[in-house]
C-alpha cells in the first residue's frame, strides 16, 4: 500500500499551532468534568476551521463533537483534556509545582486531545485536497480519569455510526495497545445518621461514619472471595466534622474492577449488599450516588495492525541530547525501585536501549492480556472498531500519574511525541479512506468479538452524569 505521507507533511507545516494549543491546555490544568477552558479552546478552533460543532454531548457540559464532510467512511478521533488533582508541576526536570496542591497534566491529556484534534484537522485537509468522500469527527471527551466521559457520550449514541475510531495515549515507548483493560464500576455510598454529643449523649446518635467503616470492613472480608484478577479500592470522601460530634453524614467512594462486565457485576452487587447491611446495623439511611461503569477495552486487530505498520514507516522520533538529559534528570527524582518497576511494566525486549527517551518502535507485547487499569475508550470500542497507540512523551521509568509526566508534557519531549501520534493517526485514517475492504475487515472482526450484540451503556436508566469532584486552581 502507498501511504499518504502528504498528511504528515501538512501537520509538520502547522505544528506550532498544535504545540501552542497543548501548552494552553497544560496551563489550564482543569480536572475531570470542569474542563471549561480546554473544551472551549478546542471547539472554537475547529469551528473556525469549518467543522460543525455539537456541544453538551451526553449532557456533559465539557463534551463536544466536531464534524466535517459527508458520506462514508465516517472516521472518528477521540480526544481528552482532563488533568489530575495535586499534580501541578513546572516544565522543569526537578519536582517543583507551579502552585502547590493544584492540578496538573500528570497523564498527558493536554497532548492526547491536541494530537487527536490535529489528526482530525489533517484528515479534513486531505479529504479536501484529494477530493475523496468521507466524514471526519473529533470528539472532545471529558473526565477520562474518573471514567465518566465516553460512557455518557456512548449512551447518547455519539459513536453509533462510526466506521472506525482512532485514539492514542502519551507513553514511554512507541507501540500499540493490543490488549484489554479491566471493566469498572464507580459508586459512592452516602450515609445519613443522627448527630449527637459524642461524650454527653452518644446513645442519641446514629453515626454515618460507623456505617462507612462497617462497609469498608465488610468489603475487606469480601476480598478473600472474589476472583484473583478483581480489584476493589476506595477512599472516604467525608468522614464527619470533629470527634465530639457523632457524624450525621459520611461518604465512601468505591471502584470495583474485573476483566469483563460479566465478572464484575456480581462483585459490585455484593459490595452494594454490604453497604445495605451497614445501613441496617447502624440504623442510618443509605443513598447511592454517581453510579456508572465501563466495559473492558476491545482492541481491533485490523486497525491496530494498520497503525503499527504506519508507525514503522513514518519518519522516526528523534530526541536531542538536551532532551535526553532533561528526561534523565526527571528520573533522578524517583526512587530506583520505582524506576525499575515502571520499566518492567513496559515489557521491553532484552536488547532495548537504556536511554531515558526511547525512539524505537516496539511490537505490542500485550495481545491477549488484560492490563490492571481501566479506560473509557472501552465504550467506543464496544460500539465501533477502535485502535489506539502510544508514543514516547516522557522518560522510560517515570511512574504513571506523577509530576515527571506533567513536566515532560509541558515541553518539547511531550510535543514531539504528540505530533508523532497525530501523524500516525492521520495517515492511518487516510489509508482507510482509500481501502474500503480494510474497513469491512475491521467491522467483521468487531462483529465477531462483540457477538453482534447492540451496545448497552453500563449506566442506570435516567442517571445524570456526575458533578466535578475536585476544584481547579484559581
Amino acid at each position: 500500500m502507498s501511504r499518504n505521507w502528504e498528511v504528515a507533511e501538512w501537520l509538520d507545516e502547522r505544528q506550532e499551532r498544535y504545540v501552542q494549543m497543548a501548552n494552553e491546555i497544560w496551563g489550564f490544568a482543569e480536572v475531570a468534568l470542569a474542563e471549561t477552558k480546554s473544551c472551549a479552546l478546542q471547539a472554537e478552533f475547529l469551528e473556525g476551521e469549518g467543522f460543525t460543532v455539537t456541544r453538551n454531548v451526553g449532557d456533559l457540559p465539557t463534551a463536544f463533537m466536531a464534524e466535517w464532510g459527508s458520506g462514508g467512511p465516517v472516521i472518528g478521533f477521540l480526544g481528552e483534556y482532563d488533568a489530575l488533582a495535586t499534580l501541578s508541576q513546572k516544565a522543569e526536570p526537578d519536582q517543583s509545582p507551579v502552585t502547590s496542591g493544584a492540578p496538573g497534566h500528570g497523564c498527558g491529556h493536554n497532548l492526547l486531545g491536541t494530537a487527536s484534534l490535529a489528526a482530525a484537522h489533517a484528515l479534513k485537509a486531505w479529504l479536501e485536497m484529494s477530493g475523496n468522500e468521507g466524514t471526519v469527527r473529533y470528539y472532545g471527551c471529558p473526565a477520562e480519569e474518573i471514567g465518566a466521559g465516553k460512557v455518557f457520550m456512548a449512551r447518547a449514541g455519539a459513536f453509533d455510526d462510526l466506521d472506525a475510531c482512532f485514539t492514542w495515549h502519551p507513553g514511554a515507548t512507541n507501540t500499540a495497545w493490543a490488549g484489554s483493560s479491566l471493566a469498572i464500576d464507580h459508586i459512592r455510598f452516602r450515609f445519613f445518621g443522627k448527630t449527637a454529643h459524642a461524650a454527653a449523649s452518644p446513645e442519641l446518635g446514629r453515626s454515618a461514619l460507623d456505617a462507612v467503616e462497617l462497609t469498608n470492613i465488610g468489603v475487606n472480608y469480601l476480598r478473600e472471595h472474589v476472583m484473583e484478577s478483581a480489584r476493589i479500592h476506595y477512599v472516604i470522601t467525608n468522614g464527619g466534622g470533629q470527634p465530639n460530634v457523632v457524624p450525621e453524614e459520611a461518604e465512601v467512594w468505591y471502584y470495583v474492577r474485573a476483566p469483563e462486565r460479566a465478572d464484575l457485576e456480581p462483585i459490585t452487587e455484593r459490595v452494594r449488599a454490604i453497604a445495605r447491611g451497614a445501613e441496617m446495623m447502624t440504623e442510618t439511611r443509605l443513598e447511592e450516588h454517581d453510579f456508572h461503569g465501563l466495559h473492558n477495552y476491545l482492541p481491533n486487530g485490523v486497525l491496530t495492525d494498520l497503525m503499527v505498520n504506519v508507525m514503522n514507516e513514518v519518519e522516526p522520533l528523534e530526541f536531542t541530547d538536551e532532551e535526553q538529559a532533561f528526561a534523565a534528570r526527571v528520573l533522578e527524582g524517583y526512587p530506583e525501585a520505582t524506576r525499575r518497576a515502571s520499566v518492567r511494566a513496559l515489557q521491553l525486549p532484552p536488547d532495548a536501549p537504556d536511554d531515558a527517551l526511547l525512539s524505537d518502535v516496539y511490537l505490542p507485547e500485550d495481545a491477549g492480556k488484560t492490563v490492571s487499569g481501566s479506560t473509557d475508550v472501552a465504550e467506543a470500542s464496544w460500539v465501533a472498531p477502535t485502535a489506539q497507540i502510544r508514543t514516547t512523551c516522557f522518560a522510560a521509568g517515570t511512574p504513571g500519574h506523577s509530576w515527571g509526566i506533567t513536566a515532560c508534557g509541558g515541553m518539547s519531549i511531550g510535543h514531539k511525541g504528540m505530533l508523532h501520534a497525530a501523524k500516525i493517526m492521520a495517515v492511518s485514517a487516510a489509508e482507510l479512506v482509500n481501502s474500503p475492504d480494510l474497513i469491512e475487515q475491521a467491522k467483521a472482526e468487531h462483529h465477531e468479538v462483540t457477538g453482534g450484540k447492540p451496545y448497552s451503556a453500563p449506566v442506570p436508566d435516567g442517571a445524570a452524569p456526575p458533578k466535578p469532584q475536585w476544584k481547579n486552581a484559581d
